[in-house]
């Protein structure tokens, strides 16, 4: 229990120790972003689909099909439809599920350099454990969040890109505390390194660390400067050696990705709303019918009672009424479309497909085309109504004033030429960069 509540309040990790830092079970390396395996596919799934109210709609009328004393249709014109349709989705779910296990998998079997046993050797990311030293270098993705030792540049500097965690291009400058930049490369001394990190938990803050690091009956405080954070990229540093303080999901990448949802868009919230405007119609409709059917049941039903064989148990006409009801609800049953979803999931696989397929998304630099990782958000793309914008660097004013964009091939905004002549709002003028005075 001590061990438990010290991981709560800190996290204590020792260099090139993994038989100290097992005692504290932190997370491997290894991470899932998918939603279902084997086992859990087939519950989450149909709990998932029976969230949606036509899925639930006819769930519930194929039980009402199940008691004969209303079941007016076989439950076989019932189950038929909405088989094919959970099993459509779920195949199209599966699919989607099967690449982010693809993806997982790639990401988990990329190969890193780690100091095991006094040598560095070729280790797979999901064995990479907290303690562990790696070598980094050049354009090298991180494989956790790592203390960074040391590296090739003066004073213990690196450069990283973290494009993948903020969104930023302009790179940052890390460096290591000047004891452990005289490590260098020599790898018996690294191999020797014991030093022991105290920390916080885990956390989603990517600009925020605290910790210490003891090591030779010193304290030495520590930073976001020193933290190279997994998902980052090393840049213009040729070499570089950190220790894996969080691996994992515990990594602060991981913390932000959050476990995988079911997302519903705003389309399906329509769908939604009007598929219980359409069923709230139909009980209308069995209401008025079987309201019909009561009085003809009191006023006239009697007369043919001896011709109709009926039990006695429906010659109270409320009660046949009722029965009614749902017999009227289980045969107007088409008016609730069962295939809408179908539909609706046929059409944005093919417009995830389009999105692969748009040249006009083609970044010639890095030669990266589009790539639409789901097939159940599509249209939630656009959907932009406020953009909050910073500018990295000074202002020399506390203004920041709307130049000029451009949407669908149109711009917008005032341009400026040589010549100061103003161009008009909402214009199709193409403007060469060379000649616009400002920006």
């Amino acid at each position: 229990s001590l061990i438990c509540n010290t991981r709560k309040t800190e996290r204590r990790v020792k260099a090139n120790d993994r038989e100290f830092n097992e005692k504290f079970q932190y997370a491997n390396n290894r991470i899932h972003t998918s939603k279902y395996n084997v086992l859990t596919f087939l519950p989450i799934n149909l709990f998932e689909q029976f969230q949606r109210v036509a899925n639930a709609y006819f769930l519930f009328l194929l039980i009402l099909q199940l008691i004969p004393e209303i079941s007016s249709l076989s439950w076989f014109t019932t189950i038929v439809p909405l088989v094919l349709v959970l099993t459509i989705t779920a195949v199209k779910d599966a699919t989607d599920d099967y690449f982010r296990h693809k993806s997982d998998n790639q990401v988990n079997n990329r190969l890193s350099e780690v100091l095991i046993n006094g040598r560095l050797q070729s280790e797979k990311w999901m064995n990479v454990m907290a303690g562990d030293i790696i070598k980094l270098e050049n354009n090298q993705f991180v494989a956790a969040d790592l203390l960074l030792l040391s590296s090739s540049e003066p004073h213990g500097l690196c450069y990283i890109e973290t494009a993948e965690l903020d969104g930023e291009t302009n790179l940052k400058v890390r460096h290591a505390l000047p004891v452990t930049s005289e490590l260098g490369t020599d790898i018996s001394r690294l191999a020797k390194f014991d030093g022991v990190v105290a920390c916080e938990p885990p956390n989603n803050k990517l600009d925020k660390f605290t910790g210490d690091l003891s090591w030779k009956d010193n304290k030495y405080p520590l930073n976001n400067e020193k933290i190279i954070l997994r998902g980052c990229v090393l840049r213009n540093t040729s070499w570089c050696f950190g220790m894996v303080i969080f691996a994992g999901p515990d990594t602060k990448l991981m913390q932000n990705s959050g476990k995988t949802k079911f997302k519903r868009t705003s389309i399906d919230r329509l769908m939604n709303t009007l598929v219980l405007w359409i069923f709230g119609f139909l009980v209308c409709m069995g209401i008025i019918l079987a309201i019909g059917n009561s009085i003809w049941e009191h006023q006239v039903g009697d007369y043919f009672r001896a011709f109709l064989f009926q039990d006695e148990v429906v010659k109270n006409s409320i009660f046949s009424g009722f029965l009614t009801f749902w017999s009227y609800i289980i045969i107007l049953n088409t008016v609730v479309p069962i295939s809408l979803y179908v539909s609706v999931e046929v059409i944005r696989l093919g417009h995830s497909y389009f999105i692969n397929w748009d040249r006009k998304m083609y970044y010639s630099k890095k030669e990266t085309l589009a790539e639409a990782r789901t097939t159940t958000l599509n249209e939630e793309l656009g959907q932009i109504e406020y953009v909050f914008s910073d500018k990295t660097g000074t202002l020399t004013q506390n203004i920041m004033t709307f130049n000029k964009c451009s949407i669908n091939g149109k711009t917008y905004g005032k341009l400026f030429s040589p010549l100061k002549k103003i161009f008009p709002l909402n214009t199709n003028y193409s403007v060469d960069s060379s000649d616009s005075g400002q920006r």
